[in-house]
């Protein structure tokens, strides 16, 4: 049964079977209106028709429709897709990156498009990731964040997006951690507490000092215990509680 919206091609056009070149493919039950086409405007029509004939990719490549470009080379040999890292639609350069060996993610470092780059980001090794630390996109940075090298980490300290810093702030070494006493994002210090408590016993956010009592030692305890609020004292009572009772059972 047809899925999805009425089957037209990329340019609202109807549909003409008997005329499509691969016509063969629905006497053979791989193609159809409504469910399988490469000539649709609909994705999962285009991608369900190379899923079910993909050795038909490397003829599509050149295809006028981004969609049916961008699903052929999920599926063409890798040996076909170079030229694809100029094709002017992003999501089939994308595709592209994606596919193809690590050093040829390189030549897109400085692609216009965000979604390619982040697709770069992704793809190059993480001793190469470097340049993009200062990509203007935080999403970029943030795959960056994620997959960098640990020794590299430190120079992003200072990103202005915080779900990169509070990305940064789980992966980074432990020596780093003081760095972020002074964030300006409470959410970053509260991760930042959960690694080295003792620096966070005085942070002005009681979120930031919940993080530090539910994970702190016996010191870090003894600086909560006698917070003004008292849900940070009673987490603190509890987890002193925690730790004694298992210093007893060894």
């Amino acid at each position: 049964m047809p899925e999805g919206p009425e089957p037209l091609d990329w340019e609202g056009r109807a549909l003409d079977c008997d005329n499509c070149r691969f016509r063969m493919r629905l006497d053979l039950g791989q193609c159809g209106q409504g469910w399988s086409c490469l000539n649709d405007r609909y994705a999962k029509r285009i991608e369900r028709f190379f899923l079910l004939n993909p050795e038909l990719a490397d003829e599509n490549l050149n295809h006028p429709y981004f969609e049916t470009r961008v699903n052929a080379a999920r599926h063409a040999s890798i040996f076909r897709l170079p030229r694809l890292l100029e094709d002017p639609d992003p999501a089939v350069r994308a595709m592209a990156i994606l596919r193809l060996p690590q050093t040829s993610a390189e030549r897109l470092m400085a692609d216009p498009d965000r979604n390619v780059r982040i697709a770069v980001a992704w793809r190059l090794p993480p001793n190469k990731l470097l340049p993009l630390v200062h990509d203007d996109d935080p999403g970029i940075r943030l795959v960056v964040a994620r997959r960098a090298e640990e020794g590299m980490l430190p120079v992003m300290i200072c990103d202005a997006d915080p779900e990169v810093r509070a990305h940064l702030v789980r992966r980074i070494g432990a020596d780093w951690i003081d760095r972020f006493r002074a964030d300006p994002d409470p959410l970053v210090r509260r991760d930042a507490a959960r690694r080295r408590p003792m620096l966070f016993v005085e942070d002005p956010d009681i979120r930031v000092r919940y993080a530090a009592a539910e994970e702190g030692c016996e010191k870090v305890l003894a600086h909560l215990i006698d917070d003004p609020e008292e849900i940070i004292r009673e987490t603190a009572k509890a987890r002193l509680a925690k730790l004694e009772g298992a210093a007893d059972v060894d």
